[in-house]
């Protein structure tokens, strides 16, 4: 896909909840679009879930802002709304629409212009988030993807409340494993960490960078703040054991924090604020023996395969 043919050489395709002048669409030359029909949230999820969707034009109601939720990542969002009433519009661009417009104007000839536009700000905006979502030493989203993760989920919340909550987990050792071995073997260190922490929780968990010596796990859905007590416990004695960089065990230690939904916030800013506060000033625990450099004394634990 191209910036002069965002399509790939196919028609546009807009999903709508509304009627649209299909055969203008088709014929404008800010297209061609393809127009498909779809009323309520479980035919536009099977639509998309068939098909490829450049925009999604939803009216305005309680469940295009749970559709816009799930998809509005990825795909264009145009809302049609019954007026242009400043907090009405500004609601929906904070939610990530595209465009907002009245059902007069999906009779107006800009129409086509306008859906173009829509598609274009949202590839423009997937290709930023492409080029600096992933932390490069570590593979794993930083904390700007991290965050956007937060903010769908916690619009999900409004409509389906259900706890949630933010891990940071502050990292010891990194700076002496580089001083010691270099910048290369910290970066080892610190992938090493990510994927040992990736493989202690589910799939469906997120796992991002928060910089040099931090880590964030992100727990989408938890019957209860114990929960998130039960799976830092784990992920914390995970990392008690040495990690295996350049044919040596080297150790880190770890301090946790956690910022859980709703009791400690509902944005997405302060619940990690929270989490990382409270990481920053928790004593770290680990590296007992250990100085990354090799263990003075008895023989360490053998590291674990973390590769």
């Amino acid at each position: 896909m191209t910036e002069t043919e965002p399509g790939g050489g196919r028609d546009l395709t807009i999903a709508t909840q509304l009627d649209l002048p299909a055969q203008a669409l088709q014929a404008s030359g800010f297209g061609p679009f393809a127009v498909l029909r779809c009323d309520g949230h479980d035919a536009v999820l099977a639509r998309l879930a068939e098909a490829t969707c450049d925009a999604l034009v939803l009216t305005d109601d309680a469940e295009a802002v749970e559709i816009a939720a799930e998809v509005g990542r990825e795909i264009a969002i145009v809302v049609v709304v019954p007026d242009l009433a400043p907090a009405r519009v500004l609601a929906w661009w904070e939610r990530g629409a595209q465009d907002v417009l009245t059902a007069a104007e999906l009779a107006m000839p800009s129409l086509p212009q306008r859906l173009r536009a829509a598609i274009e700000r949202k590839r423009l905006e997937r290709d930023a988030r492409t080029a600096y979502a992933t932390d490069l030493d570590t593979g794993l989203p930083h904390q700007q993807q991290l965050i956007e993760h937060m903010s769908q989920l916690l619009a999900l919340r409004e409509r389906e409340p259900a706890p949630m909550a933010v891990l940071a987990l502050r990292i010891e050792g990194l700076a002496t494993a580089e001083a010691r071995h270099g910048r290369e073997a910290a970066n080892v260190l610190r992938r090493k960490v990510g994927v040992r922490l990736r493989a202690g929780v589910r799939a469906s968990d997120v796992v991002a960078s928060l910089g040099d010596d931090s880590f964030a796990v992100l727990l989408g859905s938890i019957l209860s703040p114990a929960d998130a007590e039960r799976v830092g416990a784990k992920l914390m004695q995970s990392l008690l054991q040495p990690l295996r960089v350049a044919g040596e065990d080297l150790s880190v230690a770890t301090a946790l924090g956690i910022g859980q939904y709703p009791q400690d916030g509902a944005q997405p800013d302060a619940l990690l604020r929270r989490a990382v506060g409270l990481a920053a000033a928790a004593q770290a625990q680990g590296r007992a023996g250990f100085s990354n450099f090799g263990a003075p004394g008895a023989a360490p634990v053998s590291a674990a395969n973390d590769e």
